[in-house]
């Protein structure tokens, strides 16, 4: 497209483009394509003037190239731009805020009073229903506070202040929506995919068909540099997929056919056809915009408390409106006080600044459910971790393999690896792979297998029970005995390292000793923690004493328990709740969920099950437990600006109010500075609360 260059510095360009309108979603498209220029640091699109300004690194000669090959119908430039941005949100709003000026500036300068008078009594009962509808309701609302005082107007003749006064609360009203729609946007766009068309090969073609129209079973073709915007299996190509939007990893994984590609990585290089497993509104990203929509229902106390605070207030807004005229008889008072109330702050800026808090957490990988969780997360004193995948990297290897009964390692371990690879875990993972690096083959030669959560595996080879598992499921549940002559062997397996225990006939056969690192940062991330005002950090594990003792001590939490069962854990948590403690719970397997499911605020780690990211309250990438120390500061960080908001509110209203009476500040004025302070303070409750934090 051709384009003249307005003005230019090094590292910043404004160009106007040769088009003679532009619409909003062509300016969307134009900026998406250029924020996917290497070097393109920042876009600015003036639709209005056909402008765009763009910050870049480097040479300028990428971008000029990248401006003259653009075309608002190019197929690479319409696939990267969403269909839905705040361009179309901050436009509407915009258009409702000048046009409610400029029709009160008409109305003031050019109409006479008899047709002004006339506008005031027809734009007065939109607010005159809704308070009568609130009274009949039982409710003493803002509502009532607004009929009020536009009725008192209007009945004293006084039409040029009911107008003034409509026209302040109109402003209010679209400045409050405006907000509040942009919060909610904000952490939708921050958490949500931005994909709406997608390329579905049709025989031998390709068709750019909208997100919504695809089904499972479809095929997909994801290029280097696509958004991968549906869970599915790949069935044709290869491609390097970046994941860690979802699994935390930081390298690519290769994908070919027959692996599972998820919604929300990336294909950094390469080319695959993807076979559709779950639609949209299905996928995992999906179910995270769409709790943003449910949110209501996972409000924080302190939101509550706010909402409750306010309906509250309004009698005694009534009252002292009332008390004013009966010792002023001062009607221009007593709407002073009328147009001035706490709700409207109360009941916006502090569910604005939760939304603010979830968005910014969004920026760290951190996905959160709703503004109480946050809440629970900083008023929390206790936290419990599993350990493998939370404390450890959840990449377990084999160490060694010590056989029992006079039996062979590596036929032990074949018969391991044949059980183990029906049901993969990591430690199970761990033997598969054991064997298939030193060459083993299992072939299948046994009867079908049982899989007992959290416990081991049992099945029949040449007739005889095959269990493999716990300490606690093959000594104690299945009373698998050690030979006598060999207790001193079964002492001597390393404490340091995870095992397996696979008996045979009910006599110990082998034991697979297991290594899991620790996680590098695990010891400073506990210590970072007890500094934020943790009190107790505990670690709860499946695994036998001596490992966990081992763990415990190197990473310094405060207690341990070992060889415990998924019930055991949510117990424990029942328990500390019980005693006064609010607990967070750490956990990524199946067998943490029961816990998960019990504790105030739970956290599953992205890589884990997903049985486990669905119930858990909060998800955090996988590859920094500093996360949950940045989790704790923002959310300590949202409660003290929650107790700021209300001060300031509280603080400033009723400054107003005292004004107003004295006679200092008209009606008009109160209502302008409300409004003015509202909108201040939602718009300071959108900004980061860790400013010095780099988002990563």
């Amino acid at each position: 497209m051709k384009c003249l260059i307005l003005h230019q510095t090094p590292g910043r360009l404004r160009v106007h483009l040769a088009c003679r309108t532009m619409s909003l979603r062509e300016a969307d498209i134009l900026e998406y394509y250029l924020r996917a220029v290497p070097g393109v640091q920042n876009v600015k699109v003036y639709d209005r003037t056909q402008d765009a300004v763009i910050a870049y690194t480097g040479s300028r000669d990428g971008v000029i190239a990248a401006l003259a090959s653009f075309s608002f119908t190019s197929e690479q430039a319409l696939a990267l731009a969403p269909d839905h941005t705040s361009r179309a949100l901050n436009r509407e709003y915009e258009d409702k805020l000048v046009f409610t000026v400029c029709r009160r500036v008409i109305s003031r300068l050019f109409l006479p009073a008899p047709v002004t008078t006339a506008l005031a009594l027809i734009r007065s009962v939109k607010y005159i229903r809704h308070g009568l509808s609130a009274l009949l309701r039982g409710k003493l609302s803002v509502a009532v506070l607004d009929a009020t005082a536009v009725t008192v107007s209007m009945v004293r003749g006084d039409f040029q202040t009911a107008g003034s006064v409509m026209f302040m609360l109109r402003l209010g009203e679209i400045l409050e929506e405006w907000t509040h729609k942009k919060s909610v946007a904000d952490l939708a766009g921050a958490m949500s995919l931005n994909v709406d068309h997608v390329w579905v090969k049709s025989g031998e073609t390709e068709l750019l068909v909208p997100i919504g129209d695809v089904k499972p079973g479809d095929l997909m073709v994801v290029r280097t540099g696509g958004l991968i915007p549906l869970d599915g299996k790949v069935v044709d190509g290869e491609a390097a997929v970046n994941q860690a939007s979802i699994t935390g990893e930081s390298l690519p994984v290769a994908k070919r056919p027959g692996s599972l590609v998820y919604a929300g990585t990336v294909a950094e290089e390469g080319e695959c056809v993807v076979e559709v497993q779950k639609a949209l509104g299905s996928g995992r990203y999906d179910r995270i915009v769409r709790m943003i929509e449910e949110s209501e229902k996972l409000k924080s106390t302190a939101e509550d408390k706010a909402a409750r605070l306010a309906d509250r207030l309004v009698p005694y807004t009534l009252g002292g409106t009332v008390l004013t005229y009966a010792l002023t008889r001062n009607v221009t008072k007593m709407l002073a006080v009328l147009m001035v109330d706490f709700s409207c702050a109360l009941k916006l800026a502090m569910p604005i600044a939760v939304l603010s808090a979830m968005r910014e957490s969004s920026h760290h990988h951190i996905s959160v459910k709703g503004g109480r969780f946050l809440e629970a997360v900083s008023n929390a004193d206790t936290v419990v971790f599993d350990k493998t995948g939370t404390l450890t990297y959840a990449v377990p290897a084999v160490s060694c393999v010590v056989p029992f009964g006079g039996r062979d390692a590596e036929e032990m371990l074949r018969l391991a690896a044949c059980l183990e690879e029906h049901y993969p875990h990591s430690m199970a993972t761990a033997v598969v792979e054991e064997a298939k690096r030193r060459g083993l083959s299992h072939e299948e030669y046994h009867s079908q297998v049982q899989y007992i959560v959290a416990h081991g595996i049992s099945s029949m080879v040449e007739g005889r029970k095959v269990v493999i598992g716990s300490a606690h499921f093959v000594f104690e549940d299945e009373g698998c005995t050690i030979p006598q002559d060999e207790m001193e062997k079964f002492d001597a397996l390393p404490a340091q390292d995870s095992h397996l225990y696979l008996c045979i006939a009910g006599t110990l056969a082998a034991v697979i000793c297991i290594s899991d690192p620790l996680r590098a940062e695990a010891k400073d991330a506990i210590r970072a923690l007890h500094e934020c005002g943790i009190r107790k950090v505990v670690m709860m594990t499946g695994d036998n004493r001596k490992t966990a003792a081992c763990v415990a001590q190197e990473v310094g939490v405060d207690e341990f328990y070992a060889e415990v069962l998924p019930e055991d854990k949510a117990a424990f948590i029942r328990r500390e709740r019980a005693a006064g403690h609010t607990v967070i719970m750490i956990g990524d397997g199946v067998n943490d969920s029961p816990a998960l499911s019990e504790a105030d605020a739970g956290i599953a780690i992205s890589t884990g099950a997903a049985i486990a990211r669905e119930i858990a309250d909060i998800t955090i990438a996988s590859e920094d437990l500093f996360e949950l120390v940045t989790l704790r500061k923002i959310s300590r960080a949202l409660m003290a600006r929650i107790h700021r908001n209300y001060r300031s509110i509280v603080g400033f209203n009723f400054g107003l109010i005292v004004l107003g009476v004295a006679g200092i500040l008209p009606p008009t004025t109160s209502a302008l500075l409300h409004n003015a302070s509202t909108l201040a303070i939602s718009l300071k409750s959108m900004t980061n609360l860790l400013p010095d934090e780099r988002e990563s």
